[in-house]
């Protein structure tokens, strides 16, 4: 089969299924195509499907019936990044840096893309790489140059997703911290360069324009007037093609892309000013504006370096939080000798020996008895914490005390460390609605900025043609599109970095923006304000000569429920009985059949239904109570201590000192659940509530008009955590618990939760005050340099001091 050839075209015929129809590459079984002037055209890759589709839809479908050739391959424009980035493809690279849900399809990497200079190339980026097929989502963190994707590995290659990216200018490679560093010192010593040559030359500029200006007022000779002017022409020269590459080269690529980005304005204001200036100078006419251009470009590309740095020390806190594991490892061989190996090279089961004050490597069995570990940069705190054997020891904490020895149980993206890490990508990528309507703002300011330059233009001409120049390049220059999309990210990074150092994880972006209209915060007791390690402190039986068998009946139904009243009633030294039938009835309790008898343990509403409950089966006030019967005869009651969190009381009280009503909402009997609120000053609290009562009141509270957050960490939680405004669970808690919430409480603690309060709110208030002071500014600043009132050199300090204003003001969340 042939392609149709259109009246008076140059395409030349060529056989489909043989090569690429965009780049003429061989189609190597890829089976993507595209449909243009009506036939459908095969295509060798992801990139080139989706450059075809930008060419279609721009209106730009007679590229291909006009050209001569074929495109320019990828290959031909980067080979040596293509021929590396085949091997990102491979099952075993890909096990260093890409998670799999499940191992499935479906996988998630984290990238660095180089050549990112604003937020439009962010924004150029994501909506480039959302058009392509069997990628899902992408969000790219503004701070960090990096960008989380999630694709389908069935439809398309990680391989092909970084060949796409380089067809729109960018290079884009897996992340890993070294290169991050490296790429950051290479940006600022070109950074530096590009600055030492514009303060360089531009110091000499400005002398030469003070004279100039200094011979307006008392006069100077047409020779010296005329050799300054070539001397400001030639210093000028170097500062606009060394120093000012990086807005030229944005502003290329924004308009290949078709699209007015941040760095058109200053390019044509830049190009302007020195293209009129250099026409002056050769014909001796009018006033030239190279000093007007040298410190535009000396103030943009300073506070870049500024934004630059900034980036740098938030990329930083960040990577010190989830980059604490050691290099090399002592991994014990079978005669128990020991074998220092990379880190990378561990495999699960494996041994391992940490020494007193070493790293744990990565997540770890405990094999030795016991052991004592500091997990502070973890979880946010201080206080060591006590490891007994089989308990899981998170990679990146300390061993506190003598030599240990491990298991290894989860190495790479399925280690602790690295969930967090993909948290706060996914965390970082996250945009307010205020940041989506600033998007959706910058994206036509520019245009509509261009719209005014021209009518401003044309008014001046009729005014004062001597004018034009200059009021034209101070309405390009002094604008700062720039500023509304820096506002977001910067404060953005600020925030989660602060919320992660003091153990608080974001697991729904969204919570950013929903936790600071919380008034009503709602909490579980048991394990959420209570400790949630039950001590059995009594029990009391129908028939005390029973009691043996009564709590070894309650140690075999609780043997396979992961509450913490399983917990105290599984004792290891009671051998356990076979319980066939099985059924854990959610919110009340457990029942199963021993020997043939069915029996029952739970809280007092289910017991009261199947047995009843006599006057024998009370227990004090204070106690956590569980009951144990058979149809239709309570047989003995359990009753435990469970004490207050230590910081339970304080942060009760900070929340209030906040505005925010406090109530308990829990399953257990109200006497105890009085008694805890008693203690914690807390006047509201509901008990012997059911999952669905719990789902019921929080419905409830947002039916009169409450944004409700929920904070608890068990099986029973999991409804009403997916059902509340802002759902908060302890990253001690149960998978179901923390998989329904929105943030994490990475401890047992509960301090993080006051402070991430008064974070997100400080994150939302500065984030509009960004906003409000860059529309003031550019809603003043516009018209008075339309009107003839702003210099060009003005209008480049008040450009750079808007965007250097908006990352300061970020920065105040740094703590």
């Amino acid at each position: 089969m042939t392609i149709p050839v259109h009246a008076n075209t140059k395409i030349a015929t060529e056989k489909m299924g043989d090569n690429c129809f965009h780049c003429g590459l061989p189609l190597a079984g890829s089976t993507l195509s595209v449909e243009i002037d009506g036939v459908t055209q095969p295509m060798c890759c992801a990139g080139c499907e989706a450059v075809a589709h930008a060419i279609i839809d721009s209106g730009n479908t007679s590229y291909y019936r006009f050209r001569e050739q074929k495109s320019e391959t990828g290959r031909e424009l980067v080979p040596e990044f293509l021929d590396q980035i085949r091997v990102y493809d491979h099952p075993t690279v890909q096990q260093q840096f890409v998670h799999s849900e499940g191992g499935g399809d479906i996988k998630q990497v984290s990238l660095i893309i180089e050549g990112i200079v604003c937020a439009a190339c962010i924004w150029l980026n994501e909506q480039y790489l959302k058009q392509i097929p069997g990628i899902t989502s992408v969000s790219i963190n503004y701070s960090t140059h990096r960008a989380s994707v999630e694709w389908d590995d069935a439809q398309i290659r990680l391989s092909q997703i970084l060949e796409a990216i380089s067809h729109i200018g960018y290079l884009a490679h897996p992340y890993d911290p070294e290169t991050q560093q490296k790429l950051f010192d290479e940006q600022r010593k070109k950074l530096i360069r590009q600055i030492g040559i514009a303060a360089l030359f531009g110091m000499q500029v400005m002398m030469f324009a003070f004279a100039l200006y200094a011979g307006d007022w008392w006069g100077i000779s047409d020779q010296f007037r005329s050799f300054f002017r070539w001397l400001s022409l030639g210093l000028t020269t170097p500062i606009l093609l060394f120093s000012a590459q990086p807005f030229f080269k944005g502003a290329w690529q924004d308009l290949k892309m078709r699209r007015a980005g941040m760095d058109v304005p200053v390019t044509l204001g830049l190009t302007l000013a020195f293209s009129a200036s250099a026409w002056h100078v050769w014909t001796g006419e009018a006033d030239v504006y190279f000093d007007s251009v040298a410190m535009f470009v000396f103030l943009l590309l300073s506070v870049r370096l500024f934004e630059l740095s900034a980036r740098k020390k938030a990329a930083e806190k960040i990577e010190s939080l989830t980059n604490l594991t050691p290099t090399m490892s002592n991994r014990l061989l079978e005669d128990d000798t020991i074998e220092v190996v990379p880190t990378v090279e561990l495999q699960v089961k494996d041994r391992l020996l940490v020494r007193p004050g070493e790293v744990i490597p990565t997540d770890s069995l405990l094999l030795s008895e016991h052991a004592r570990v500091d997990e502070a940069l973890l979880t946010g705190e201080p206080h060591p914490v006590e490891k007994q054997r089989g308990d899981l020891l998170i990679g990146g904490s300390y061993n506190l005390e003598q030599p240990i020895q491990l298991e290894v149980h989860s190495l790479g993206p399925d280690t602790v460390l690295s969930g967090i890490k993909r948290l706060i990508e996914k965390a970082q990528g996250f945009k307010p609605d205020v940041a989506r309507l600033a998007d959706r703002v910058a994206s036509v300011f520019v245009l509509v900025l261009l719209v005014l330059v021209t009518i401003t233009g044309i008014v001046w001409w009729q005014i004062d043609p001597s004018q034009v120049l200059p009021v034209m390049v101070a309405t390009l220059v002094i604008t700062c599109p720039c500023a509304l999309s820096l506002a977001t990210p910067a404060s953005l990074s600020a925030a989660i970095g602060s919320l992660t150092r003091h153990g608080m994880l974001v697991a729904q972006a969204r919570a950013l923006e929903v936790m600071p209209q919380i008034d009503t915060v709602l909490f579980d007791k048991t394990g959420t304000l209570t400790t949630g390690v039950l001590t059995l402190t009594g029990q009391r039986d129908h028939d005390p000569a029973q009691a043996a068998r009564h709590l070894q009946i309650a140690h075999s139904l609780e043997m396979h429920s992961e509450h913490p009243v399983a917990k105290a009633l599984t004792v290891s030294e009671i051998p356990p009985l076979a319980v066939q039938n099985l059924l854990q009835v959610t919110g009340r309790g457990i029942q199963g059949e021993i020997e043939g008898e069915t029996y029952f343990i739970g809280n007092q509403a289910y017991i009261r239904e199947v047995a009843g409950l006599p006057d024998a089966a009370q227990m004090d006030d204070d106690q956590q109570v569980v009951y144990l019967a058979r149809r239709g005869q309570w047989l003995a009651s359990f009753g435990f201590s469970d004490p207050l969190k230590p910081d339970a009381l304080q942060t009760v009280e900070q929340l209030r000192s906040q505005g925010i009503e406090v109530r308990i909402l829990s399953g257990d009997r109200e006497v105890y659940v009085a008694s805890i609120a008693r203690q914690l000053g807390i006047e509201g609290y509901d008990a012997e509530q059911l999952p669905q009562h719990k789902l019921a009141r929080v419905k409830q509270l947002q039916a009169e008009g409450h944004k409700v957050a929920m904070v608890g960490d068990g099986v029973n939680d999991a409804p009403v955590l997916a059902a509340a405004d802002l759902s908060i669970a302890l990253s001690m808690g149960t998978d179901l618990a923390r998989a329904a919430s929105d943030m994490i409480i990475n401890g047992g603690l509960l301090s993080p939760l006051p402070r991430a309060f008064n974070t997100t709110r400080k994150m939302m208030r500065i984030i509009r005050q960004n906003f409000i002071w860059t529309i003031t500014y550019n809603v003043l600043a516009v018209p008075f340099s339309m009107a003839g009132f702003v210099q060009p050199w003005l209008a480049a300090i008040g450009m750079s001091l808007s965007s250097l204003l908006v990352v300061l003001n970020a920065l105040r969340l740094r703590e």
